[in-house]
């Protein structure tokens, strides 16, 4: 396994990021077990989840397996990176949710008892709250930092101007600031390099990609299933097909694997600190670990950008 800096800390992590929305939701507890388990063994060191995550089993349900993992064996937690969020509603409560000073430290609260843990190493905004002032969002989670629940404050599907006013905030108050930024990217989606990827350059974020194969599109037919076999996905396989057909010979030339490709694409990029891989058994683990060995030549580079075109020079195609 490869490891990486979270940003402009000092935090080394792997750079396959183990993402846990599946758990309690559509893989079971004893399949978790098995694939943070694996994860580990491999030397993947970074776990993510959120206190939202569970599905139907319920909020609250994924952090209570990773808990439930963590206290089999008491010394994982040393090597394990534990990143959950905070944002989405937990309850039908109108203060159960958002990014309120209130909220953020009850939310910390929670999901340490959840996941049986004494402090979380990165604690990220699941998503930017308009209603709340920056100013407040940083009071408390400088009381988190202060009561050591917290290490590392991290963003999530945050806009480029988030990030930026964010990071000035806490650069104006000498505090750390976010030190990541986790995000929606992928082949088919890279609207992140027009404001995203340049404000995490700017302020030394490292970015965590979700959803890196487009929810299955970029996966091609190879163990096709689950969300891979939706109508949704199915339908953008069609809409794209000229697309993922040339995607798909090059791949082919490669002897590579789309999803492997799509996965090693997003590693060549900047500012990518690790990308989410969510495994929904063991076995497609397995599958992926090979990824950050994978090196694609600046000619596969540029050919990926022939199929997949980048959205352009912005922020400075604005400025003159």
């Amino acid at each position: 396994m490869q490891y990486r800096q979270l940003g402009r800390s000092g935090l080394k992590v792997s750079s396959l990021c183990l993402g846990t929305m599946n758990f309690g939701s559509r893989t079971t507890a004893e399949e978790s077990f098995n694939i943070l388990s694996g994860a580990m063994d491999a030397g993947i060191n970074f776990i993510d989840t959120a206190d939202q995550y569970g599905g139907e089993a319920g909020v609250g349900t994924t952090e209570n397996i990773i808990g439930q993992w963590l206290t089999q064996n008491p010394s994982r937690r040393h090597s394990a990176i534990i990143a959950t969020k905070v944002h989405e509603p937990m309850s039908d409560d109108v203060n159960d949710r958002g990014l309120s000073a209130r909220h953020i430290q009850q939310a910390c609260e929670a999901s340490s008892t959840r996941l049986q843990v004494e402090h979380i190493d990165l604690y990220q905004m699941h998503h930017i709250d308009r209603s709340t002032p920056i100013d407040e969002i940083w009071q408390a989670m400088d009381r988190l930092y202060q009561q050591g629940k917290i290490t590392y404050v991290g963003s999530s599907n945050f806009p480029g101007w988030g990030i930026a006013q964010a990071n000035e905030r806490a650069m104006n108050q000498q505090r750390l600031g976010l030190v990541a930024e986790q995000g929606l990217y992928n082949l088919l989606e890279r609207r992140a390099e027009l404001e995203v990827i340049p404000a995490c350059k700017a302020y030394g974020l490292g970015l965590i990609p979700w959803s890196p194969l487009a929810g299955g599109v970029l996966a091609g037919d190879h163990g096709a299933q689950g969300r891979r076999q939706s109508s949704a996905v199915q339908q953008a396989r069609q809409d794209r097909a000229e697309q993922l057909g040339a995607y798909q010979a090059l791949c082919n030339d490669l002897g590579e694997l789309p999803s492997h490709v799509a996965l090693a694409w997003l590693l060549h990029q900047p500012s990518v600190s690790a990308t989410i891989i969510g495994p929904g058994s063991a076995d497609q683990l397995t599958n992926v670990l090979t990824v950050p060995d994978l090196g694609l030549s600046q000619e596969t580079l540029a050919a990926l950008d022939r199929i997949f075109p980048p959205c352009g020079a912005a922020p400075e195609a604005y400025a003159w």
